[in-house]
């Protein structure tokens, strides 16, 4: 490229060495655990639940994973599962909950809100907002990014390849996708300092963050997120919930 390429406030980088980190850190990706996509080098770690949306007209409102949970005789824990606490497979790709949900919670993207509080909350637990780094998987459909140029060094991350970028916190709200209105936001981010970092799985509807004990805490105390804190041992599969019955279909 003969000039950077910026898309939301962030510049596309060529050298992916400030990642270095957390490849090297991150878990093999078959442990299928938060250590595969937050790198285990932190104190905590916490769970951040992407809400689902109630429509009422030309209304829109969150519903909390712990509300749908209740609605459903579920039990909200840090290790429960949509279609545990649905009770359904169909409630992961179609179908909803008349009165309850008719939205899904976003896979793949940390939705904007939750990403303009996460960032607000953790741009205190870092000495360098200014300066961070956004990588995003490749894979991704409608990236507003030269993904076709395989000459761009990608961020070697487990199974998922991904192009590194560099802005200041604010921009964790930015979407790499073109249009922007596809909104789809970094997969993984973190401040030069690596004080913290953020993560957020192209197969999830919840994104991970590793801190210290006291950023953690503050994450899942708040009251504008719905976060419970998780061990970097934490299980990522459909079948992690072991305090909820399994879907009553349970092929999927």
């Amino acid at each position: 490229m003969d000039r950077p390429f910026t898309i939301g406030g962030l510049t596309l980088r060529t050298d992916v060495r400030p990642a270095d980190w957390a490849v090297a850190a991150a878990r093999n990706f078959s442990d299928n655990v938060v250590g595969c996509l937050v790198p285990p080098v932190f104190a905590a770690y916490a769970r951040v639940f992407h809400p689902a949306l109630r429509e009422d007209g030309e209304r829109t409102e969150e519903v909390s994973w712990a509300e749908v949970a209740e609605a459903n005789g579920r039990l909200a824990h840090p290790a429960m599962q949509w279609p545990s606490i649905t009770g359904s497979w169909r409630f992961v790709s179609s179908d909803d909950q008349p009165g309850l949900w008719d939205r899904l919670p976003e896979e793949g993207s940390l939705p904007i809100r939750q990403a303009a509080r996460l960032a607000r909350i953790l741009s205190v637990y870092t000495a360098t907002p200014e300066q961070c780094w956004f990588a995003v998987w490749e894979g991704f459909g409608g990236l507003g990014l030269p993904v076709e140029d395989e000459e761009i060094p990608r961020v070697e991350m487990p199974a998922r390849p991904m192009l590194l970028l560099s802005g200041p916190l604010s921009a964790a709200t930015a979407s790499l996708s073109e249009p922007s209105w596809l909104d789809q936001r970094a997969s993984l981010w973190w401040p030069r300092d690596r004080a913290w970092c953020v993560a957020t799985d192209v197969d999830l509807m919840s994104t991970y963050v590793g801190g210290t004990h006291e950023c953690v805490a503050t994450l899942v105390a708040d009251e504008e997120l719905e976060a419970m804190e998780v061990g970097a041992d934490h299980r990522l599969a459909w079948d992690g919930d072991s305090l909820n019955p399994p879907p009553a279909d349970q092929s999927r």
